[in-house]
């Protein structure tokens, strides 16, 4: 069943002077899912996100966020989102329970319901034993749950969260995992960008990849990992004849590339490879007929770093 989209964007576009940005960006994503928004630094990641939130006008296009132009209805945006920008403003000389109470009561909830909903959002990122306790005196982890706590606090339909594991520990990006897993069975649609690309293969639903301003590729999980499948990718290990072995391996059928191993890596050489299985244990098997000293021969998993790698560099179609 196909769901309803939630946040979407046409044609958008955002120009700094001659720097464009977002350049026609076309994007949709879909009610009640956890959406990935991945790409490197200066893709327009956070213009896109800030655009959404309503902090910046477009150059041209448009965006809607649950039904709401961020154009003409700015302020129904703003109730309907809850963001958390990758750099957060604190007040450090607030107790936690104060800073709760503060922002719920810029979106005018009255006192008594605020003194259950500072309890409850408190429990929900388990912070509700440091409620009495200055800001300033949290970790930078508990810093990020009670943020993720305030842009909450109104209930929105869609959160957009800009980098939220940002430095953080292991512990700590397990936690805001976790939480994150937990919003999303409330029925929430969670807009997330990260560089933590094994976090968020971990957590989303849906995937968009963005480079230099434009959409590169989007869709499910399911889809993205049928992009890595398209190409294999294995590691051989050689006791020997390596520029040997490499020239070989580059004249064979479905072979599409072969590069030295650098780094720590295991093996020698990282083959891509288009075959299918029948394919790659033929491969194999002529090259030990071929008398090379094969150690290690096996494919690797391939995960989202993968794709984004690939569709970054240009090298999917």
């Amino acid at each position: 069943m196909t769901m309803a989209a939630i946040v979407e964007t046409r044609g958008l576009v955002k120009r700094y002077g001659r720097l464009t940005a977002v350049k026609d960006l076309d994007l949709v994503v879909e009610e009640g899912t956890v959406f990935g928004f991945v790409g490197p630094n200066g893709a327009g990641k956070t213009t896109t996100m800030r655009i959404l939130a309503t902090l910046l006008r477009p150059t041209s296009g448009e965006a809607r966020v649950a039904g709401f132009s961020v154009h003409k209805q700015r302020r129904d945006v703003r109730r309907a989102i809850g963001y958390m920008p990758d750099f957060f403003g604190i007040y450090g000389d607030m107790r936690v329970w104060e800073y709760l109470d503060f922002f719920s009561a810029c979106y005018e909830i009255p006192p008594d319901t605020r003194r259950r909903l500072v309890d409850d959002l408190l429990a929900l990122v388990d912070l509700s034993h440091r409620r009495d306790d200055y800001v300033d005196a949290l970790s930078r982890g508990m810093k990020q749950r009670l943020c993720l706590a305030r842009a909450l606090a109104h209930d929105p339909k869609v959160l957009i969260l800009d980098e939220p594991a940002s430095g953080l520990d292991p512990r700590a990006r397990v936690e805001i995992r976790e939480l994150l897993r937990e919003l999303q069975a409330m029925g929430k649609t969670i807009f997330v960008s990260s560089h933590i690309l094994s976090e968020i293969e971990e957590v989303c639903t849906h995937i968009g990849i963005i480079e230099a301003g434009q959409l590169v590729a989007t869709g499910t999980m399911e889809e993205m990992r049928r992009l890595i499948q398209a190409h294999r990718v294995l590691r051989v290990g050689l006791a020997g004849r390596i520029d040997e072995a490499q020239a070989w391996l580059a004249g064979q059928p479905d072979v599409m590339g072969v590069e030295p191993v650098t780094g720590n890596g295991e093996g020698n050489l990282e083959v891509t490879f288009t075959g299918d299985d029948e394919a790659l244990a033929r491969l194999l098997r002529e090259m030990v007929g071929a008398g090379f000293p094969v150690l290690a021969f096996r494919e690797q998993a391939g995960d989202l770093e993968d794709v984004f790698m690939r569709l970054t560099k240009g090298v999917v179609s």
